[in-house]
């Protein structure tokens, strides 16, 4: 595509971009629907209130992109991978977002409620305000998260990792714990959420 794509408040339809590299390209305000970027590429690139309809995602790679306020539609994100993205105060639904790749990145606000993000590695990831209700995090990796004042009511705990991950404000009690992995801190803070009296000098 040569120089960096910089569109505001644009319509793209049907478009194939297809293992296209965006470098550092920036849409703001703009509409994708249908479009397919498998295997395309993203380095510092920016999507400021843009809307996704559809469209695929599968085998992408971002890099230090910002996908900021953004809404997410049926869209698939199968085998991408986030590298330091940015996804602050997007939302996604009904989207396929498993297998996915994520390392490190900044999800303060999001809204992934109902999906599947079963066996992800979330690892350090920042995910403080996150509304991840009725999600299934089976297996998943939350290890040294932020998840401050996160929503998890009716979200699948299973068996995830939660050793680490910062926990202040968030009800335990509204998840289906099972087989959870927490470090002491997140057992004591589970403990005095059902009504426990913990004596950290016993």
């Amino acid at each position: 595509m040569g120089e960096p794509m910089d569109a505001t408040g644009q319509h793209f339809r049907g478009e194939d971009w297809y293992a296209e590299e965006l470098g550092a390209a920036r849409f703001v305000d703009c509409t994708f629907t249908d479009v397919d970027l498998t295997e395309a590429s993203t380095t510092g690139a920016t999507f400021e209130s843009c809307t996704f309809h559809g469209g695929r995602f599968n085998a992408s790679t971002h890099t230090a992109t910002a996908f900021v306020g953004c809404t997410f539609r049926r869209t698939s994100f199968f085998d991408a991978t986030l590298d330091g993205c940015k996804l602050v105060g997007s939302s996604f639904e009904e989207c396929t977002m498993r297998p996915l790749t994520v390392s490190g990145g900044a999800w303060l606000g999001v809204t992934i409620r109902g999906t599947n993000l079963a066996r992800l590695d979330l690892t350090g990831v920042d995910l403080r305000e996150a509304d991840l209700s009725l999600s299934d995090l089976t297996l998943a990796v939350l290890a040294r998260a932020r998840l401050d004042r996160a929503v998890l009511r009716e979200a699948t705990l299973d068996r995830a990792d939660l050793r680490g991950a910062s926990l202040d404000g968030i009800d335990l009690t509204a998840a289906t714990l099972n087989r959870t992995r927490l470090d002491v801190a997140g057992a004591v803070l589970l403990a005095e959420l059902h009504g426990a009296d913990v004596d950290p000098t016993a």
